[in-house]
């Protein structure tokens, strides 16, 4: 029986960066291993998570071990971004009084941080049928809802307002941002299923969620992001528009990067249905070369305005791209 993979770029399809990952020594990240615990992620697998039913408890202990392995506080995150001073009332905890302060001023201050402001934040997660695509890693929706899951988890432990868009060519699922709402967003996410024929469509979807999310916050889209470079540019400006910040985390399986194919083999596009004999060995080069230029197109553009964006594969642990997280809100919050 030939092999066959799940979804290929459509024909002449061009676009966007470089091989799909450095390994993770050359990335940023090694620049700050001494905050990083050596054994982190050795249960962020996500094969091994995978055999995990419950989200609730898989965010939970990912998130745990997750902030475990750090040297340094918990308290990570949105909660730790400083938002204002306030005067100090009786019962305000002094480990929070600003000193510096108090030394210029005699008077006391408290330092109140972003996640005493209650921020939004909402992910928005493609559930279009080429999320359904697995082959060396677990299915890129399911990659894509844990790390929605655990993203969540996290920033309600900061105290902030917690909201989920789910789209495909249209809006499926909305919960809007709520303090309470993370049973909401778990259930939500547990019971997708991307199914087959669900066309995914970038600019609708985006632009809907503009509309309805007009309090300032932060978006974080998750998508594999086959689009045209420049029309993905297009779908978020809105949300740049109302004053989101704004992240990026494209998820692709290692097939789709590397295309490892050897036998001859019908490929199957997973939202169209439409079918190609193709021969691996003799596109091979060329297909790569088209993967590389979309996404260093993408990674370009991100750049360009001023959108954080990182690249995962579904065969990596999940601290990869909470690390990714971690990092985009700290450079984030130096240039409020």
């Amino acid at each position: 029986m030939p092999e066959r993979t799940r979804r290929v770029p459509f024909p002449g399809w061009t676009g966007a960066p470089e091989p799909f990952r450095k390994s993770f020594e050359e990335k940023d990240l090694m620049a700050n291993s001494a905050v990083v615990n050596d054994s982190l992620g050795r249960f962020l697998d996500p094969h091994v998570l995978a055999r995990i039913g419950n989200l609730e408890l898989l965010s939970r202990s990912v998130v745990t071990g997750f902030i475990n392995g750090l040297h340094r506080s918990a308290n990570l995150g949105l909660s730790m971004d400083f938002a204002e001073h306030r005067g100090y009332m009786p019962g305000d905890d002094i480990r929070r009084v600003d000193w510096r302060l108090f030394a210029r001023t005699d008077r006391f201050y408290i330092k109140e941080f972003e996640a005493d402001t209650n921020s939004n934040f909402v992910t928005v997660l493609d559930v279009s049928s080429s999320m359904n695509y697995t082959g060396a890693g677990i299915r890129k929706i399911d990659y894509a809802r844990y790390l929605a899951a655990c993203l969540t988890y996290f920033v309600k432990g900061q105290r902030d307002r917690i909201g989920l868009v789910t789209f495909d060519s249209k809006v499926v699922d909305y919960v809007p941002p709520s303090a309470r709402h993370l049973d909401t967003i778990l259930h939500t996410l547990n019971r997708i299923e991307p199914g087959t024929g669900r066309k995914g469509d970038l600019k609708e979807p985006l632009h809907r969620a503009a509309d309805r999310l007009r309090r300032k916050g932060m978006i974080v889209l998750i998508s594999d992001l086959y689009e045209d470079p420049e029309k993905v540019i297009e779908a978020i400006k809105p949300l740049r528009g109302r004053g989101h910040e704004l992240m990026v985390f494209q998820i692709l399986d290692p097939n789709e990067i590397n295309f490892p194919f050897e036998n001859p083999s019908l490929f199957e596009d997973l939202e169209s249905g439409t079918r190609l004999p193709i021969s691996p060995a003799a596109l091979r080069e060329r297909y790569r070369e088209s993967m590389n230029t979309h996404l260093s197109t993408l990674a370009r553009l991100f750049r360009e305005n001023h959108v954080e964006y990182a690249l995962h594969n579904t065969a990596e642990p999940l601290d990869f791209a909470l690390f990714d997280f971690l990092s985009a809100r700290e450079r984030m919050s130096k240039v409020r």
